[in-house]
């Protein structure tokens, strides 16, 4: 997995990027917060546990740093241990020292393409599913895939966060979100190729989080209900 990377690009990252770096994970539900960047490093991305920074110099190169005593280092370098390589997902070219260096993926997010009115084809969504699917028979557990960690480019589809691929906990949000692409999406916006505003996709997200944890909160009592209704028995 450590291949050779250019010997400046990581002088770069141990000299210049590492020591002077400041981000904060204040809660585990929202986006980290990146307090400095050191020149010429940029911000490409920000989870709610790690934050993804390039160098101009390399632009197919990026670092991903997990924030402090946030967990999923681990877990993310066995992940892509899992998925050598395939044409949907990144690659894993160092991991040492607490970050990982991957191969960088050009693309569109599924969130922005609906926020800029760019037609998704289905070919993206076909691509996605058979990236899922080679996941899987690599023993792996594709979790939290929804439409800001998945990208089109040129037309075929891309997984960009696998970070998550070995919680063998169930995760329908690639399920719900094919199924409104083919219910809604296809025969209704498409063809009007509405630009979604930021505040209406953040309102469906919202709205869908609230439902889920609503399903399961209701699922949680039903099994509780019927264990006590065992113990009667």
């Amino acid at each position: 997995m450590n291949t050779s990377l250019p010997q400046p690009f990581q002088a770069s990252i141990y000299q210049t990027l590492l020591p002077s770096l400041q981000i904060r994970s204040v809660n585990p539900r929202d986006p980290i917060e990146v307090c400095y960047v050191p020149q010429p490093w940029q911000l490409l991305g920000r989870g709610n546990y790690a934050a993804v920074f390039y160098h101009p110099d390399y632009p197919n190169y990026v670092v991903k740093i997990y924030a402090p005593r946030r967990p999923g280092y681990e877990e993310e370098v066995e992940v892509y241990r899992r998925l050598g390589s395939h044409p949907a997902f990144s690659e894993c070219l160092y991991a040492k020292d607490g970050f990982l260096v991957l191969k960088r993926l050009y693309g569109t997010t599924l969130y922005d393409c609906m926020h800029l009115g760019l037609p998704i084809p289905q070919q993206v969504i076909r691509d996605i599913d058979e990236a899922l699917n080679y996941a899987k028979k690599q023993g792996l557990y594709p979790h939290d895939v929804h439409g800001r960690n998945v990208m089109m480019h040129e037309g075929r589809g891309l997984v960009v966060d696998v970070s998550d691929f070995l919680h063998q906990e169930s995760c329908s949000k690639w399920v719900n979100l094919k199924r409104a692409y083919y219910w809604f999406y296809l025969p209704v916006l498409r063809p009007l190729r509405l630009r979604v505003p930021y505040s209406a996709l953040d309102g469906v997200r919202k709205s869908y989080r609230f439902i889920t944890n609503c399903i399961h909160l209701l699922n949680q009592l039903v099994l509780k209900v019927n264990f006590f209704k065992y113990l009667k028995l």
